[in-house]
């Protein structure tokens, strides 16, 4: 009996444990500032290692359901802009204060071939995160650059679809060479940052110091590292992003109307023919039936700008992405489209691109892990037959005294080659379309090494392609001139049709180019790491990388089609075919490492070194090693500076010196290069052996011959880089401070030394690595953020960055006078005559030209010429009187100012930015073959006017003070843009449960919405500062108005997650 009874027990026991084990377990608590006690909604709550959590609510509460199944409960506990922690609850009550969190201590940055903290980074180095690229509504996600990184120099002077890109430099300029920086996207250097789709980039870092050195021999100009999104642990995340935008140029010229262009050609006759008066040209009825519009086909008064541009152009992007993901297997898939129209009216200009992501990684077991990413997109681009160049040219220069449109709807007369603005933009004279093809792939291996606690291997193999294709066909077009008189029975204009076109007796033309490019890389990389007592820790990396590129390219040309119906190379005739193409290749090979030691996490070394070779340079010149070091000292976790410096939450002092490489230069200049074709001669009885003078007939041979003069030495240019620097943190971690100070000087400069020889000798020398040149300055960033208790979040953030230049030496021109050397002075400037005021009156130009006894310029002065500065003193007004102008076309400080705000489900981002130091020249266009710029007649000097301050009306270079550069037309180009502004709402989620939709979020984006630019009227500060001097004697750039203008952007767009 004893027995049954202990049975039963036993039972009942056992049913009490299974139905206790069937209950969950509620764990309530609350959630709040450790610093404010103030509650912390939104702070997200999860059991670690499962799928279940929750989010606190307005109060900072929490209510969270734990299965029966967990044993062991461990809570992770985080909120934005805290620290995450993580607890075990002793009961069902818990309460949690978090604290604001330190980003220099918790961020992770992408570096050179890995990660690290930014708390043990001893380098300077930039990052912005996927929001901040992706607020600016551009197709173009260099366009969104400017101001947002210290340091970072982004210029862009265009809009045009599918040619919008930004200059990108890393603190001003450091050669006289080619001065881009070395991109490099998921470990795989030279691909395209302009055409990635801002939705799937992760992050941007920029290292600007020793920190590159890693990249060895193309590291000299910086490093920018692009990491694309991958795909997270959790359910299938769908997001759709699409903004639909308008654009309009920042800035036009106002150019002279029909009156007053009328005005200043009576004015330039009258300076040719005093004695004719002032009404040489058109008389003072003509010019008033010019200004009334009485008789618009006679006298018409056109706005060439008005007649071909349209008001704004549209543009859209829309981007669909997924991402989902295991512990075995992850993924990010997306789809990308865009498309930008041109800013003219029936405008045969347009950009279309269509793109693609895969990133997925897998887990193939604990120790060994692989990532496959493939991208790849279609760029399609559409252009009339005329460049932009030529489009906006015409349209500055075209006379407002001539038709646009007849009222029969046909186009009116050229202005000269064939050029009207109204047709020359449009498909009417034929279509350039170029399709480039893209196809990018990584292979990616992570190996934990299991027999050796903290070795691991890591691999990328990726093979790039890029394939284009470009068509140009012209085709005839007509245009309608009237002599004025002649009518037909109804009075309408008789007019007459002049036909144009490009190939021979103005036929049709097809001119197409193929080119294929595709570049191979693979590198491995063993890591190790591991932790020496408490204090010390070490890490080791080694490496070596391989790489191959080739391209290839072919081009064709026909005219004499019978039809413009058949645009087909076949249907050209031979008569006046070519052909021609071009086959390039490029190798390196190089080994690298990087050893990482800290004590106590308080003094951090960093060295590292790489050995590269390339193939373009001569066998003996190819290697060479390039290492740097970094250092740096966590101030704040000494103990005294706990104790008695209490107001700085975190301090570190960092340096740097790295020797790296620029080998951005043209290749294999080590050889002699040869051309095939026929020569040319340049004087009577001077003629190239291979040219056959027979009995006085000039018979050109098809031969070989050289190009290029060969120079066996050359190699890659040095940079010797240095940096002192820090980070600090203030105000419970919410203020952060970073500033750096840079030296870099830059050795083995190649360049020809054409200077250092007479032009009169005729010879073109080879490029030498002669050069030198120095830079330096300083960067720095600022952030403060906070929310107060309202749940009102601001940031704001300002960042700025200064660098000088100066050419330490350079071949000058045999006895150049000092103030026209560029040794000693920044590069790119240029030489200009000094404008010293204008000439008002005839006694003036006579006592101004008696003051030199020779006088070497193309006119003599007369009133209201400029006047030049005498800067030679030796009474000849000729070219030594120029004196170069330290000033560039590249600003010396620019920067940036970030504001962030929330509210609610309100934000609000903006961002000024500007630039200071730079200057360009603009032309004194105008005369009887052009118009003029408003600008350039408004206060100019007349007879009837002779106290103006702008010189008396140009005439295309007929004077010598148009004809000359004088700093007269360069202008500061000083300005302070709003960059960016981008307001957005996003619904309470309660309303989208529904729909199942996570997430919606619509915004109003806005960029390059005003600009202030005092020291420019007529053009957009950036217009002319992407221009790449090819001789730093005069390289500063000059604009008039031909190039596509920089555009303003305001787009509506949305954002919803699924």
């Amino acid at each position: 009996m004893k027995k049954i009874k202990l049975l039963l027990v036993a039972c009942s026991l056992l049913l009490l444990n299974v139905a206790a084990l069937a209950q969950t377990r509620t764990i309530i608590g609350n959630v709040k500032d450790s610093k404010t006690g103030e509650p912390l909604p939104g702070a997200t709550i999860k059991i670690l290692h499962t799928d279940i959590g929750t989010s606190a609510d307005t109060k900072g509460s929490f209510k969270i359901e734990v299965p029966s199944t967990i044993s062991k409960v461990v809570l992770s506990i985080s909120g934005v802009g805290y620290t995450t922690v993580e607890i075990t609850p002793r009961d069902e009550n818990v309460f949690v204060g978090l604290s604001p969190e330190n980003k220099l201590l918790t961020d992770v940055v992408v570096i050179g071939y890995g990660t690290a903290k930014k708390a043990t980074l001893t380098g300077a180095v930039s990052t912005i995160k996927a929001k901040e690229v992706t607020e600016a509504p551009v197709t173009n996600v260099t366009n969104g650059l400017a101001g947002r990184l210290p340091g970072l120099v982004a210029v862009t002077s265009s809009s045009e679809p599918g040619s919008d890109g930004t200059n990108l430099r890393i603190r001003g300029s450091n050669t006289f060479n080619d001065n881009s920086v070395l991109v490099v996207i998921d470990g795989v250097p030279d691909r395209s940052l302009e055409r990635i789709d801002p939705n799937t980039i992760e992050s941007i870092t920029v290292l600007k110091d020793a920190s590159a050195a890693i990249y060895g021999s193309r590291a000299a100009n910086g490093v920018i590292l692009v990491t694309t999104k991958q795909g997270k642990t959790g359910k299938p995340e769908i997001t759709l992003n699409g903004n639909y935008g308008y654009n309009q140029p920042t800035k036009l010229p106002k150019m002279a109307d029909a009156p007053l262009y009328a005005t200043a050609l009576n004015e330039i006759a009258y300076y040719n023919n005093p004695s004719g008066g002032l009404n040489q040209t058109y008389t003072t009825d003509q010019i008033q039936k010019f200004s009334d519009g009485s008789d618009p086909l006679r006298y018409p008064n056109t706005d060439w700008f008005k007649t071909v541009l349209k008001p704004q152009s549209v543009q859209s992007n829309a981007n669909l992405s997924i991402s989902a993901g295991t512990e075995a297997m992850r993924y990010f898939v997306a789809l990308d489209m865009k498309k930008q129209d041109g800013q003219y009216r029936n405008s045969a200009t347009y950009y279309k691109q269509y793109g693609f992501t895969s990133n997925i990684d897998a887990k193939i077991n604990k120790n060994i892990r692989v990532a496959v990413n493939v991208n790849g997109r279609l760029e399609d681009k559409h252009y009339p037959q005329k460049s932009a160049g030529t489009i906006f040219n015409d349209l500055v220069s075209a006379y407002p005294t001539s038709v646009a449109w007849w009222p029969n709807g046909l186009p009116g007369p050229a202005r000269e080659h064939g050029e009207n603005p109204v047709v020359i933009s449009t498909g009417a004279t034929g279509v350039n379309n170029d399709k480039y093809y893209v196809l990018n792939s990584n292979l990616k291996l992570d190996v934990n090494i299991p027999w050796v606690k903290g070795l691991s291997f890591n691999g990328n193999v990726s093979y790039d392609n890029g394939f284009d294709f470009d068509k140009n066909f012209t085709r005839p077009w007509r245009l309608y001139s009237w002599d004025k008189t002649t009518v037909d029975a109804g009075g309408n204009p008789v007019l007459t049709s002049n036909v144009f076109g490009a190939g021979a007796y103005n036929s049709p033309t097809l001119y197409e180019s193929f080119q294929n490019n595709y570049s191979k890389l693979a590198y491995g990389l063993l890591n190790y790491q591991t932790n020496i007592g408490e204090n010390h820790n070490l890490k080791l990396m080694v490496g070596t990388q391989l790489s191959k590129g080739n391209s290839e390219s072919f081009n064709a040309y026909r005219d004499l089609f019978a039809s413009t119906a058949v645009q087909e190379m076949f249907a050209g005739a031979t008569a006046n075919q070519a052909t021609g193409g071009t086959g390039t290749v490029n190798s390196r090979l190089s080994y690298f490492g990087r050893a990482n030691y800290s004590f106590a996490n308080k003094y951090l070394v960093e060295f590292v070194g790489r050995y590269d070779g390339s193939y373009i340079f001569a066998p003996g010149h190819r290697f060479g090693f390039f290492p740097g070091v970094t250092a740096g000292w966590v101030a704040s976790e000494e103990k005294f500076f706990k104790e008695n410096i209490k107001f700085i939450d975190y301090f570190k002092l960092r340096g740097s010196w790295g020797k790296t490489g620029n080998d951005r230069v043209q290749d294999f200049q080590y050889l002699t290069k040869y051309l095939f074709g026929s020569s040319y001669y340049n004087q009577p009885g001077q003629y190239y052996p291979f040219v056959v003078n027979n009995a006085g007939a000039l018979n050109e041979l098809q031969t070989v011959y050289d190009s290029a003069i060969a120079n066996p030495n050359i190699t890659w240019e040095i940079a010797n880089q240095s940096n002192i620097g820090f980070n600090a943190t203030f105000l419970n971690n919410r203020l952060s401070v970073e500033a750096d100070y840079f030296y870099y000087k830059r050795s083995n400069i190649l360049w020809p030394p054409n200077a250092t020889v007479p032009a009169s000798a005729g010879l073109t020398l080879p490029s030498v690595n002669y050069g030198k040149a120095q830079n330096k300055g300083f960067d720095f960033n600022i952030t403060y953020s906070d929310v107060t208790p309202s749940k009102f979040s601001y940031s704001i953030s300002v960042n700025g960055g200064y660098a000088q230049n100066k050419v330490l030496q350079w071949g000058e021109a045999p006895g150049a006078p000092a103030w026209q050397q560029t040794t000693g002075h920044p590069m790119g400037s240029g030489l200009y005559y000094v404008a010293d005021g204008l000439i008002h009156n005839s006694k003036d130009s006579l006592d101004y030209a008696s003051g030199f006894t020779s006088w070497g310029l193309s006119t003599k002065p007369a009133p209201g010429d400029i006047r030049y500065a005498d800067i030679a003193k030796n009474d000849t007004m000729d070219s030594r009187q120029q004196k170069r102008i330290y000033k560039s076309s590249i600003p010396t400080f620019t920067f940036g100012t970030y504001i962030n705000l929330g509210y609610k489900n309100f934000d609000l981002s903006i961002l000024l930015q500007g630039a200071t130091g730079a200057v360009t020249y603009v032309n004194s266009d105008g005369g009887t073959f052009t118009n003029f710029r408003k600008s350039l007649l408004d206060g100019r000097w007349s007879p009837t006017n002779p106290e103006g301050n702008n010189p008396r009306t140009p005439n295309r270079g007929n004077y010598y003070w148009d004809n000359t550069g004088n700093t007269f037309f360069l202008h500061k180009t000083d300005y302070v843009r709003l960059k960016t502004l981008q307001f957005g709402y996003t619904l309470d989620p309660k309303l989208l449960q529904k729909a199942n939709i996570k997430n919606l979020r619509v915004y109003l984006s806005g960029q390059n919405l005003l600009t202030w630019c005092p020291g420019l009227k007529d053009f957009d500060p950036e217009a002319g500062a992407n221009a790449k001097p090819t001789d730093l004697r005069n390289a500063i750039p000059s604009i008039s108005g031909g190039n596509y203008p920089l555009s303003r952007v305001v787009a509506m767009g949305m954002t919803m997650t699924f």
